[in-house]
């Protein structure tokens, strides 16, 4: 699939700042089933961007404003070419060990009920696939998607036990109880062409990975209920959400802060054929 992108989150602050200072996940890699054939960032004020890599493989941009500002605007846009693999990913910049992503964070600590849940799922027999192809079903099942219930600092265990959340808490709860089954897993950022026609999205999508032997690392999306697939643009990757969130960052001055995030994604496809058409 060929996957149009754009991301823009724009700020207002009640006074000027002085300085802001961000850090970017926002640029995604190309690897086998991903490749990147454009890709630019754009930002509304006189800045600096400093490239890097992160120890995670993610490319990361450090973006500097030294000047007053009321508004900001930082947006992303590309073409991407994805292909189906079934969920397996392969050619990944791996750059640390798989026992890396057995760790627990603050986010992901399993706690009574997850260990109920890491219990059932063990049911579906010792294949590490099975069991994470039925911890997958069941998130998806079981739990109810409502933006309005968590935030970004929303443990898995909170989440899971209220019953109800975004896709930062359906991934959280996958890694959570899938690291508690001994199987490594690590939380995923990225975009997702939603095949329902939803193209105007109010965030970027999140989704774990699991390190399944002799598979390696396969994307499970436990809030849609399938495998990583062509609809996904794969752009970062961490223990958990405060590792590969697209923006985080510091400010001084500026008062209180509004935040306003557009996401579209488009197949080029058939937006050149609606283009035609019309």
């Amino acid at each position: 699939m060929r996957l149009i992108v754009h991301h823009t989150t724009t700020y207002s602050y009640s006074e000027p700042t002085r300085r802001v200072v961000q850090l970017l996940r926002v640029t995604p890699q190309s690897f086998s089933g991903q490749n990147v054939l454009d890709w630019r960032i754009d930002v509304d004020a006189d800045a600096r961007l400093r490239e890097r890599q992160d120890s995670y493989g993610n490319i990361v941009h450090m973006l500097y404003i030294d000047r007053p500002l009321t508004t900001l605007s930082v947006s992303v846009s590309g073409e991407v070419l994805t292909e189906n693999g079934a969920g397996i990913m392969h050619g990944l910049p791996e750059t640390l060990p798989d026992e890396l992503f057995l760790r627990a964070t603050p986010l992901t600590q399993p706690g009574e009920t997850l260990g109920a849940l890491a219990a059932e799922v063990e049911r579906a027999g010792p294949a590490a696939l099975d069991r994470m192809h039925r911890l997958m079903t069941l998130l998806h099942g079981r739990l109810r998607f409502d933006v309005e219930a968590t935030a970004v600092g929303t443990r898995a265990e909170e989440a899971h036990a209220a019953g109800h959340g975004v896709c930062q808490d359906f991934a959280h709860i996958f890694i959570a109880v899938a690291r508690r089954l001994g199987i490594p897993a690590r939380y995923v950022s990225g975009h997702l062409f939603r095949r329902d026609g939803a193209h105007l999205q109010e965030a970027s999508h999140a989704w774990a990975e699991a390190a399944i032997e002799h598979l390696g690392w396969v994307g499970f999306d436990p809030a849609n209920g399938i495998c990583v697939d062509d609809s996904y643009v794969r752009v970062a990757c961490g223990l958990d959400y405060q590792d590969a969130a697209p923006v985080a960052g510091a400010r001084s001055g500026g008062g209180t802060e509004a935040l306003a995030v557009e996401v579209q994604v488009h197949d080029a496809r058939v937006q050149a054929q609606t283009q035609r058409q019309s």
